[in-house]
């Protein structure tokens, strides 16, 4: 069922052109909280006490416990003098962030199971728990199509290449969120999914034709503009068949306003993407001036901004300056103020349910591919070798959630330095090899392939049965040998390490 959009009459309240405040530009601005696992929100509390004397309008929330998440939301909301959209990066689940939350398989794993309820449930269950926290921004889905498999961005991400099928689940995902009264978000307008550079690096560029990128790429938008999706967010990516100054989708009035707002008919939020990255500052463009340049463009908010108090003085420079019209800045702060008056405020009602999170282990072990089946069956004492990838120990993925599923399945399951010991128990070698967002490549990492199958060969010279757990999408398990076993889990998150231990358990000789 499709989410009739809010009631306009909410966001007469703000104040006409002529009354309006300048210093009202600081809610175009939607600001970061990190979690510290050591220190909590302790760090974050000044950057927080500062963003909400400016007046922002909202925030996006990375990590935390549940428990704290909830505290956190519930103090914002009740210090800010307007009501805030809280966000969050929820495409896997509420567990993507948040400790004590459901995690599930990515977009890509949901759409080899060809299963449309699948996706509708896991966006339910996901705005369910992210309500009961006080979040009411879920940024997703991806609406990039997965069309370049060097995409060091997209990825497991997208639903897929086609863009028929793309725009069937990004509008089911849509539907099923907003129907909870959480926000959806469909990102990169107008595509990210034929790019080669990671547009936190740096500006990508597409040079595919206007009539294809407009049958193709904008087709998952169109989709979820018929859904009713509340906001998109853009790309800083540039595409010269259709803004030929070379600016990115983000800073384009020919995409934004002529495109988006007037050939799709769009009336929502149009949220910029992060306007610290690389993609967005070229030419040593200030990020403040980028700010005030995506307005004029046709974005309402600017996500993250690095610099926020210089972000929000060059926006109310340009205000006085006449550089923004302050017709056109009251109606973004109009959008928001609806949006934020329109989603659900938290509560435990339709709580997710024992049942439902069964249901999101059920559909992680659903998504479990194997590419290469084991000769016989899996024999203890387990022994784990994890390969991480040349990372820092800030991005490492955790093998606790893989070993600890182990042991309380009833497995003999230790962690080991070597694959050739005494042993007659299976070796799981275990690839941690997904690329983290920002470093620019989609390649499985040197280190973990060769590691993986240096392993392989021990491990088989001394007569060890072994198999492959490769935490990454399908298409680049051929970095590992043609001849050891393979289960592919397509993500390194907890709830896809503990399916690959229901799978071994399960594989029981």
């Amino acid at each position: 069922m499709t989410v009739p959009p809010p009631d306009r009459r909410a966001a007469d309240v703000v104040p006409p052109s002529g009354g309006r405040r300048a210093s009202d530009v600081a809610q175009l601005c939607i600001a970061t909280i990190r979690w510290d696992a050591a220190r909590g929100w302790g760090d974050a509390r000044p950057q927080i006490d500062a963003a909400l004397k400016l007046g922002v309008g909202g925030f996006v929330i990375h990590g935390g416990t549940s428990d704290a998440v909830r505290a956190l939301t519930r103090d914002l909301q009740q210090r800010s003098r307007v009501p805030l959209l809280l966000a969050a990066d929820m495409e896997r689940g509420a567990g993507q962030q948040f400790a004590g939350a459901t995690g599930l398989p990515p977009a890509a794993a949901l759409a080899a199971l060809r299963d449309r309820d699948a996706v509708r449930r896991a966006s339910r269950h996901t705005a369910r728990e992210a309500r009961t926290l006080g979040v009411n921004w879920n940024l997703a889905p991806v609406a990039d199509l997965d069309l370049e498999p060097a995409n060091p961005v997209i990825d497991t991400r997208s639903f897929g290449a086609t863009s028929s099928e793309v725009g069937d689940y990004v509008a089911e995902w849509i539907d099923a969120c907003q129907s909870e009264g959480v926000l959806a978000c469909a990102k990169h307008f107008p595509g990210h999914g034929r790019t080669t550079e990671d547009s936190h690096l740096a500006m990508p560029v597409i040079g595919t034709p206007q009539s294809v990128l407009l049958s193709d790429d904008m087709h998952p938008f169109r989709a979820a503009i018929d859904a009713g999706v509340g906001a998109i967010m853009t790309a800083h990516v540039a595409f010269p068949a259709i803004e030929p100054s070379g600016v990115p989708a983000t800073l384009s009035r020919e995409l934004l306003t002529w495109v988006l707002r007037q050939r799709l008919e769009y009336e929502n939020l149009v949220v910029a993407d992060s306007t610290n990255m690389a993609g967005l500052l070229q030419g040593g463009l200030d990020e403040g001036e980028a700010a005030v340049r995506a307005v004029l463009a046709g974005c309402d908010l600017l996500l993250v901004p690095g610099d926020l108090a210089g972000t929000v003085q060059a926006l109310e420079d340009a205000v006085e300056q006449g550089r923004l019209d302050r017709d056109r800045l009251r109606l973004s702060l109009r959008r928001r103020l609806k949006w934020a008056q329109w989603v659900s405020p938290p509560n435990d009602y339709r709580r997710p349910s024992a049942t439902d999170v069964a249901w999101c282990a059920q559909l992680a072990d659903r998504t479990i591919q194997v590419l290469r089946p084991m000769a016989r069956g899996v024999r203890a004492p387990i022994e784990v070798l994890a390969f991480d990838g040349d990372v820092g120990a800030a991005m490492r993925t955790s093998r606790e959630p893989f070993l600890a599923a182990l042991r309380t399945l009833g497995l003999d399951a230790r962690a080991v330095d070597r694959p050739d010991g005494p042993s007659r128990g299976t070796v799981v070698l275990a690839a941690f090899g997904t690329p983290e967002q920002g470093r620019g490549s989609l390649e499985v990492p040197s280190m973990v392939r060769d590691g993986v199958n240096a392993a392989a060969a021990q491990a088989k010279a001394a007569g060890r049965d072994v198999v492959v757990a490769w935490f990454g999408h399908p298409r680049l398990a051929t970095a590992f040998g043609d001849e050891v076993p393979l289960v592919c889990a397509w993500s390194g998150d907890a709830c896809m390490q503990q399916a690959v231990a229901r799978w071994l358990a399960k594989a029981r000789g």
